[in-house]
């Protein structure tokens, strides 16, 4: 039985949802956070170390602005309202990307990880305004600038997710096949489930599915 210590996550299809069900994709971010709070308990109860969440991509600033800004909005209503819950659980949460939001909400995110950051039972990263490409590329100049050698090791002590295990999992929801530039570096050897249902509408029993059907899996890591 294979060992699950991180599991990470493309959260898609809210907008989509919110069109289908309430004619407003603001509607779909909504309940997006609906199913986060449900697949956080769930990853608690599997005894699982890690969790990360694809939450806003540095492409999806190409989205309209009064999205884009609604999207924060939930965001910010949610750690204030949240955070001391999420710190009563012994949850850490990590920010992953380029904090480079309004200063209210750059407050919000490094009180939220002071706050939690010597929490044990989960880890939460978070990617916000997150790009693996620009990830690997920034991990190596600072290689360069470092006159490190350059291999695995150190690249890897470069990048956002340092000090994190790679992932066991990549979940995708909504039906679409493609890593959407998530974790590029860190997913080679991931299994990768891909999910038809949209993020709302996913739920334990699919999660349990994945995590039941993962630990199935003969991983040979390039071996035979």
């Amino acid at each position: 039985m294979n060992p699950l210590k991180h599991v990470a996550i493309i959260m898609d299809g809210n907008g989509r949802w919110g069109l289908k069900h309430k004619n407003s994709r603001n509607a779909g971010h909504k309940a997006g956070l609906n199913t986060v709070e449900k697949i956080i308990k769930e990853t608690i109860k599997n005894k699982i170390d890690f969790l990360t969440l694809y939450a806003f991509s540095t492409e999806n600033w190409k989205r309209p602005k009064k999205e884009i800004n609604y999207l924060f909005s939930l965001l910010q209503t949610f750690l204030i309202e949240r955070i001391e819950e999420l710190h009563k659980q012994n949850i850490k949460l990590k920010i992953i990307g380029i904090k480079s939001f309004s200063s209210k909400l750059n407050n919000l995110l490094k009180r939220s990880e002071k706050k939690t950051s010597k929490n044990k039972k989960l880890q939460i990263n978070l990617a916000l305004n997150y790009g693996s490409k620009f990830e690997i590329i920034n991990a190596f100049k600072k290689l360069k600038k470092n006159k490190e050698k350059i291999n695995e090791k150190n690249l890897s002590k470069y990048l956002l997710t340092r000090d994190v295990p790679d992932p066991d999992i990549l979940i995708r929801t909504g039906n679409t096949n493609r890593l959407s530039n998530f974790l590029l570096w860190q997913l080679a050897y991931s299994e990768i489930f891909f999910e038809k249902k949209l993020w709302p509408d996913f739920n334990e029993k699919d999660y349990n599915k994945i995590i039941k059907n993962f630990k199935k899996i003969k991983r040979n890591f390039g071996k035979i």
